[in-house]
């Protein structure tokens, strides 16, 4: 792999980790009380959250420049990880075996697109 390969495989792998912090923030202001509709909208909580999620978007489009657009769902699959592990450790989210069983072939299905 050349060095701009990789320099974009990790712009997308961080910008796939950052927007997964976005949804946990969401999430986060979605279990509060708000007074108004717009107080529900226009909190920093959301506001930061949403931003996130725009500078992920640049992120993935700059690094779609210089990847595969095979590779880029393998590695933007990442994300069901990171939200797995935010869900169980900061939610208290239990891990069933649907989920177990659902993970596992999402590895399966990286190693078999990096040997493949």
């Amino acid at each position: 792999m050349t060095d701009s390969l990789l320099f974009c495989a990790f712009m997308l792998l961080l910008g796939t980790f950052i927007s997964s912090i976005s949804q946990v923030m969401l999430k986060k202001a979605a279990d509060k009380h708000y007074d108004s509709a717009i107080k529900e909208y226009l909190n920093p909580l959301v506001i930061g959250a949403y931003s996130i999620f725009i500078l992920s978007t640049f992120m993935s489009i700059l690094a779609y420049k210089g990847i595969p657009l095979s590779m880029g769902p393998i590695l933007e699959a990442t994300g069901y990880f990171y939200v797995t592990f935010f869900g169980v450790k900061i939610f208290g989210e239990k891990l069933n075996r649907g989920k177990i069983i659902a993970l596992a072939l999402i590895i399966v299905g990286i190693v078999a697109y990096s040997f493949g």
